[in-house]
């Protein structure tokens, strides 16, 4: 059994996503030094707050091992010239330590990276220290290495961290280690909780930590902490006579903003429930991160009360009385804002979306609107909207972005879409136009849901298309590092809203991404000074579209049914590519016994006539019985799979697969496929190379595994 280990940085305080960031981080840090240094260890566990990062690590080895092991340097060549060890000979017996008479040249097979040959080699041979002499240096480089979004220095030390260091711990089991950083040497005393226990306090042994600082009202696991916040929140909730908002950024935000969670209720007048409640907890959020309170019976119904999360409860009433006094001023702010942007008529804000550039070179927002509303309208009539209901159409992509001008959004810039719909509704729009106004930025996030309807998908559709084929054709794809207008993001809303809109409608599944990619590039007029050609940024939105295609579809299916149907057929047509991948997927998951024999029929069409180019010959090209037998198997094959828009066609075309594998052994046992005396032998395998693309439109069954 070894010692626990344990590292405590004290500072002063860090920002929420600072002490997140940190806590990812240490494990690994961890991890990575104590197997440098050959150390045996148990769990690690990464713990903090605002004041204190922390790192416990069960059963450290309180010694190395012996070390010896068989080093291979550089090859012979580099070793020795003339028969005279080089500098890079001497190099590598320095870094063993020993002579060069003990270092030898063998033989050594090819392993990874390291190819086939003669190597220099030799022995380490080194005596286990005690984790003692080790842990000081190892503590702290580990201090100095947390990643923060922005460190700072302070007095005149050249050490870097988020915040100034105040004080550090480093334990092994009841052991002081020696550890100095920023300026700092380590000892046992910590501090308490600032205001709860004020004061010092040792830390008897690396395993009592965590009890220790909860007795001085400090929880340093986050988890815990979290937990403890959030059954407080709930009574608080209930004792206010509702339930509180989930939401996920409030929990993790105010979980690392305090070391013991209280929660204090605040209130305001009931009037201001006449607000939307986006708007009340767009206030309540944005600065305060406080937590809202609804009915219990209707979650969207607000009730005039907020939960406050503090590190304190000693005074609870005076917090109340300062936290309500700051939220009525934001909310009478807000009920401003809302008075006045409803007095303004909806199509005078249009008008000012001229005063906001979307790029200098592709225009302002207003000019973006306007193809919008071209290109909304034909997405609309390729997938069969009703005649009378493009004017729906159009006008929702008209009013999509006239809440950008707004004091509202403004103020609340994450309020877009939903600010427009509500003032959409008290201007009397129609509901699928005001519906629109809000959904046309959906998805929002990775997993958010998607426009719901054709109105609210054609909008949608025509501002992503439309921003990708304007920033491509100026040169604003996407690198390694940069992505200013989120194209990746929009990209994958794009291939979201076309998949999700053909489980309602079929006929977005006709729709191609060169033709959509082409509208777009259309609709930016001639006016425009464009880096690419319309067939250059087609080209290049394809291909970018295809790559994020596949995790698409693995997302909603598996990798390898994924990389399989990317591998094959058309993907212009994201709905197929999907409906190829579902179908796989079943067949592997659902253990069909078909599949196999796909995969050998596939296997064996391309094997045998992987040089030869594919074309469908037909039986008079042929004279022998067994030619006209193959060129039958193919003819089924390029059937069967000539038309794979559904996943039940796909499942139909792979069931017969189990036929045609057995038509297929009976003609090869029989017959000579690629006969060099037959001078009908090259037509053959242009037509079983024919069959192997008929079986490359399902997938690449290669990649199923």
């Amino acid at each position: 059994m070894g010692k626990s280990l344990l590292l405590e940085i004290g500072t002063e305080e860090l920002p929420s996503s600072y002490v997140d960031a940190a806590l990812a981080a240490l494990p690994n840090l961890a991890r990575t030094k104590l197997e440098a240094l050959r150390l045996a260890h148990g769990g690690v566990r990464a713990l903090g707050t605002p004041r204190r990062l922390a790192l416990l690590v069960e059963d450290v080895a309180e010694k190395q091992p012996d070390l010896d092991e068989e080093v291979v340097g550089p090859p012979e060549t580099a070793a020795y010239k003339d028969g005279k060890p080089t500098k890079a000979a001497e190099a590598f017996a320095t870094k063993l330590g020993v002579p060069l008479e003990q270092l030898s040249v063998v033989d050594r097979a090819a392993s990874g990276k390291q190819k086939a040959g003669r190597y220099l080699v030799g022995r380490r041979q080194e005596r286990g220290r005690e984790a003692r002499e080790l842990l000081g240096k190892a503590l702290a480089e580990i201090c100095a290495e947390i990643p923060f979004r922005k460190s700072m220095r302070w007095g005149t030390g050249d050490a870097t961290f988020g915040r100034p260091v105040q004080w550090l711990v480093a334990l092994s089991g009841a052991d002081t280690v020696d550890v100095s950083f920023a300026g700092v040497r380590s000892g046992r005393t910590t501090l308490g909780h600032r205001f709860l226990s004020p004061g010092k306090l040792d830390v008897s042994e690396a395993s009592a930590y965590v009890d220790t600082m909860r007795g001085a009202n400090v929880l340093v696991d986050r988890e815990e902490r979290a937990n403890a916040m959030m059954d407080r929140v709930a009574a608080a909730a209930k004792e206010a006579g509702g339930v509180h908002d989930p939401d996920p950024y409030l929990v993790d935000e105010n979980a690392s903003l305090v070391e013991d969670p209280h929660v204090v209720t605040g209130s305001f007048e009931a009037e201001y429930l006449k607000l939307p409640p986006a708007v009340i907890r767009a206030v309540a959020r944005g600065h305060q991160k406080y937590f809202c309170v609804a009915k219990a019976n209707a979650t969207d119904e607000l009730l005039p009360h907020y939960l406050t999360v503090v590190n304190t409860a000693l005074d609870p009433a005076r917090i109340a009385k300062g936290n309500d006094r700051v939220m009525r001023a934001r909310l009478a702010d807000a009920k401003f804002f809302y008075e006045e942007d409803r007095r303004a008529k909806i199509d005078d804000r249009v008008a000012k979306l001229q005063g906001i550039v979307f790029h200098n070179r592709l225009g302002t927002v207003r000019e973006k609107v306007t193809r919008m509303e071209a290109l909304a309208t034909k997405l609309a009539a390729a997938i069969g909207v009703p005649a009378d209901r493009l004017e729906l159409v159009r006008r929702a992509a008209h009013l999509c972005k006239f809440d950008l001008v707004s004091l509202m959004v403004g103020e609340f810039p994450e309020l877009q879409g939903e600010m427009g719909r509500d003032y959409a509704l008290y201007a009397k729009e129609p509901p699928e136009v005001a519906n629109a106004v809000r959904d046309h930025y959906r998805p929002i996030g990775a997993e958010g849901p998607v426009a719901e309807d054709d109105v609210s998908a054609c909008v949608a559709l025509a501002d992503r298309l439309d921003t990708l084929a304007g920033c491509f054709a100026v040169g604003l794809s996407p690198t390694g590092a940069a992505d200013p207008f989120a194209l990746r993001r929009a990209c994958i809303a794009t291939l979201r809203t076309l998949l999700d809109g053909t489980k309602r409608n079929p006929a977005y599944a006709s729709l191609r991404l060169a033709d959509l990619f082409g509208w777009a590039y259309d609709g930016l007029g001639e006016g425009k000074k464009l880096d690419l050609s319309r067939d250059e940024t087609v080209k290049k939105l394809r291909d970018f579209t295809h790559e994020r295609l596949r995790g698409v579809i693995a997302a909603q299916t598996s990798n390898a049914a994924a990389d399989a149907a990317c591998a094959g057929g058309d993907l212009d047509r994201p709905a197929h590519v999907l409906a190829r991948a579902k179908a796989l997927h079943r067949a592997v998951t659902e253990g069909r016994a078909w599949l196999e024999k796909a995969r050998t029929v596939a296997k064996r069409l391309s094997g045998i006539s992987k040089e030869a180019k594919p074309v469908l010959h037909g039986k008079d090209a042929f004279e022998k019985p067994d030619d006209h037998a193959i060129v039958d198997v193919i003819v089924k094959v390029d059937a069967s799979t000539r038309t794979l828009e559904t996943e039940e066609a796909v499942t139909a075309a792979l069931a017969g697969a189990e036929d045609l594998a057995a038509r297929l052994d009976d003609v090869f046992t029989r017959t000579l496929v690629n006969d060099p005396n037959d001078a009908r032998t090259a037509k053959r395998l242009e037509l079983l190379s024919h069959g192997a693309q008929c079986m490359l439109r399902i997938g690449d069954f290669s990649r199923l595994v």
